[in-house]
């Protein structure tokens, strides 16, 4: 059970600051005010991983690992997002349309979603990756973490 509890901590730190990436890296230019610059959000997801290593005092060599993770995943991230203007686009045409194409409308969802799903997955791996990088008193803190932010 520790261990479960372990590598779903160790998931989360590295997924929850891509959960980060998508809401910050959102629609940009179209007045919602949550889009970013990548270099913005990876500004700020940086910050969070290196405040996280602080507080576990990562070893040098950890934090180039779990770094690499990070920079892996926001590139990942930025992939994932690709063609969400086109689909907003396509979403606005067939709503204009006299007769959506209810195919095509459930075609771009499913395809919007599996990006992301493979996205989730490449997260899931990161996190899993971390837990091997960090100690278990390194991974019993961040459990902690977690725990306080779910009560």
């Amino acid at each position: 059970m520790k261990k479960t509890i372990g590598i779903a901590a160790g998931a989360l730190l590295v997924a929850a600051g891509f959960v980060t990436l998508t809401g910050f890296a959102g629609c940009r230019g179209h007045g919602h005010g949550h889009g970013r610059d990548p270099a913005e959000v990876a500004a700020f997801v940086g910050a969070r991983v290196d405040d996280a290593l602080d507080d576990l005092d990562a070893t040098p060599d950890q934090r180039t690992r779990v770094n690499a993770v990070k920079d892996r995943l926001l590139a990942a991230g930025q992939q994932a997002r690709t063609g969400n203007p086109e689909a907003h686009q396509a979403l606005l045409a067939e709503w204009k349309s006299s007769s959506p194409d209810a195919a095509k409308l459930h075609a771009l969802v499913d395809a919007r979603i599996d990006a992301m799903r493979a996205f989730a997955h490449q997260a899931v791996d990161g996190g899993i990756e971390v837990h091997g990088i960090l100690t278990p008193e390194q991974r019993e803190k961040v459990t902690k973490k977690i725990e306080r932010w779910h009560r």
